[in-house]
């Protein structure tokens, strides 16, 4: 079953029934769609010709509405569960923050088998809005949605860098760190799985979320949160709060800073390296499109930090003059010591997967 508007029939029935739906996402090789299946233990798989019971899947349990899986930017995804009172809490405190109206349309064009586009048709079923939903992102589908009365939209930096923001009310951006310069009606959202979509916008919480800081985790409460995993155990405590594998600060005016995933830390010489500010610098370079900082072992560095580049033209760079950039903006050991090129892998919401990057340059003759 492609995406449009007979996914989201099927989604309205599946609920009117009582059941919480799956979206698995069809780009997937059929061993990876196997594997999910037997991950997350559905019930019944509905497909465009027709449906197909599975004797061995476990039901839902009541007031459950949706399972997802995360992105898998680290490796095996999880399988998150979303009842309809934290899909709620989510589309109501993210529509009041961008003071949504009956009047305004979304667009959807991210794949709804993860949150990022799943979050748009729930949120405008929930609110009542009207989603145009279309079965993936293009340039003339974003285009032709505006002639059609869309005003909001969400996307993920490679999209949105193919585009002209101006057209819509509101772009929501997700997915990875992003540039910093951007146009004046994007939002930055911070957010995952876990949390049904963006809980924080523009660095501040949405109204009825909670964040602290804890050994420098970020911690996140609020009515949005998953109710647990189908295949793992749940990472929210005793006292509610959702422990997100995030490292960040909060300000003294109360604005969140993430520095990035704590198992992304690069710890070279000695010193800490957070890849994100090396791939924003890296992004100023004219002839660069995309690129990712990974760590690799390094007998005398512990961890020498790596830069792939995926460029026009597959121009290569020498390793001193992307140095050299970096060591303009940033500290010394924060500028990579090795150079790749190719393409960089990301998700479908568009993060990047830094364990294939990895496992990819693993024998790198500097091991």
């Amino acid at each position: 079953m492609t995406q449009g508007p007979h996914l989201v029939d099927a989604m309205k029935r599946a609920w009117d029934e009582g059941h919480a739906i799956f979206p698995i996402d069809q780009r997937l090789p059929a061993a990876a769609k196997r594997a999910l299946i037997r991950a997350v233990q559905p019930t019944r798989i509905i497909e465009a010709n027709g449906e197909t019971t599975l004797p061995e899947g476990v039901p839902a349990e009541p007031g459950d509405a949706v399972v997802i899986a995360t992105s898998g930017s680290s490796g095996l995804p999880k399988a998150v569960i979303h009842t309809h009172a934290s899909l709620l809490a989510s589309a109501r405190a993210t529509s009041q923050r961008l003071a949504a109206t009956s009047d305004d349309v979304w667009l959807a064009c991210l794949p709804v088998s993860h949150i990022g586009g799943l979050s748009v048709v729930t949120r405008s079923l929930l609110t009542g809005s009207r989603v145009i939903v279309q079965a993936k992102f293009t340039v003339e589908g974003y285009e032709d949605a505006v002639r059609e009365g869309a005003t909001l939209v969400s996307l993920v930096h490679t999209a949105l860098s193919r585009v002209d923001a101006s057209l819509y009310r509101t772009v929501l951006l997700g997915g990875s760190t992003a540039p910093e310069s951007l146009p004046i009606n994007v939002v930055t959202t911070y957010g995952m799985t876990e949390t049904g979509s963006g809980v924080v916008y523009d660095r501040r919480p949405l109204d009825g979320v909670d964040i602290k800081i804890q050994d420098d985790d970020i911690l996140v409460r609020g009515a949005m949160l998953m109710r647990g995993y189908r295949n793992a155990p749940s990472t929210i405590d005793a006292d509610g709060w959702l422990h997100t594998g995030d490292i960040g600060r909060v300000s003294s005016d109360g604005q969140l800073q993430v520095a990035g995933r704590r198992g992304d830390l690069i710890i070279s010489g000695g010193e800490n390296v957070w890849p994100e500010p090396v791939e924003r610098v890296l992004m100023t370079m004219k002839t660069v499109r995309d690129c990712a900082v990974v760590g690799l072992p390094d007998s005398e560095w512990g961890k020498r930090v790596v830069a792939l580049l995926e460029t026009d033209d597959a121009v290569e760079m020498p390793l001193e003059s992307v140095r050299a950039v970096v060591k303009e903006h940033l500290p010394a050991y924060m500028a990579p010591r090795e150079v790749r090129f190719g393409k960089v892998p990301r998700t479908a919401s568009g993060k990047i997967q830094r364990h294939l990057i990895v496992e990819a340059l693993s024998g790198s003759p500097h091991d």
